[in-house]
């Protein structure tokens, strides 16, 4: 009997990506998949290591190895706004932050460059950084000011604590009118072209999967609060805050985004890439 390697697909922990996997469960397509659990920048490793054949990425490792991968499409976290989930929390204002250090979370990779373009560009302060694991406390023993992403900024965000807050979605848009994508959902490319139907089969589970979530926001958020320390109006409002499509204007802001790393000198970034997609014409 021929053993069938089922697709190995990445999960986020994050609930900014729970209506992506939720109707997985409801669907039953989960069981037609090798879901792997982690952090972005664990996942983001994976899918370039040839670890996972699908998987989110962030989008500043995307554009860095466009060439090796393959775009789902209308699969993304993206805010047109404020994210709510993508965090700088300072003890002072962030335009008196020149010269200071800010601990960044080891677990992202696209808030990072966001930052740094931030940084340069809307408050134009230079910073030191260093790279830590995501606990607020322990970040402002050591920093004036911490990146947090996903949960870990949700709850920083939730709980009452002395700093301030700058939503880095919310400047990105204050600085350029357009949307930020945080994250694509990509495949590699040379397991895309040899399992053309499996590929086609991810992508279409997937987007059946949040065609329900979308469907079922209240609901699901209700479920979330039975376990998590938002309510259920909270998570509701923040899941509807959030873009999963890859339309005209998140194309041009993640366009826009590549630019902007490019004339930074962002290294492994030498040009805008175009975004090729995988062939899963449904």
């Amino acid at each position: 009997m021929r053993l069938v390697q089922r697709p190995r697909v990445g999960h986020i922990q994050f609930l900014n990506c729970l209506p992506l996997y939720h109707g997985l469960v409801h669907s039953q397509a989960v069981l037609d998949l090798e879901l792997t659990k982690g952090a972005p920048t664990e996942l983001n490793r994976m899918l370039l290591d040839g670890e996972l054949d699908v998987a989110p990425i962030s989008s500043v490792e995307y554009l860095r190895h466009a060439s090796e991968l393959l775009l789902l499409p209308d699969l993304v976290v993206a805010a047109d706004g404020a994210v709510r989930s993508i965090t700088l929390a300072t003890k002072v204002p962030v335009e008196d932050l020149d010269g200071a250090t800010i601990a960044l979370t080891n677990t992202s990779a696209t808030s990072v460059s966001l930052l740094e373009l931030l940084m340069q560009e809307r408050w134009q302060v230079k910073v030191d950084t260093f790279t830590c694991p995501p606990d607020l406390p322990r970040m402002l023993e050591e920093a004036d000011g911490a990146l947090l992403i996903g949960d870990d900024a949700l709850r920083a965000n939730y709980a009452a604590h002395d700093v301030d807050t700058y939503d880095l979605g919310e400047h990105w848009h204050a600085l350029t009118g357009m949307p930020m994508v945080f994250a694509v959902w990509a495949a590699r490319a040379d397991w895309a072209d040899e399992h053309r139907d499996a590929c086609r089969a991810v992508y279409e589970g997937l987007h059946r999967s949040l065609e329900h979530s979308l469907a079922e926001v209240a609901a699901i958020a209700a479920d979330v609060a039975r376990w998590e320390p938002f309510d259920a109006a909270f998570l509701e409002s923040y899941f509807r805050g959030l873009s999963f499509r890859f339309g005209p204007r998140e194309q041009t802001g993640l366009a826009l985004f590549a630019e902007k790393l490019v004339a930074a000198g962002d290294v492994g970034l030498d040009h805008v890439p175009p975004f090729e997609f995988a062939p899963v014409d449904r």
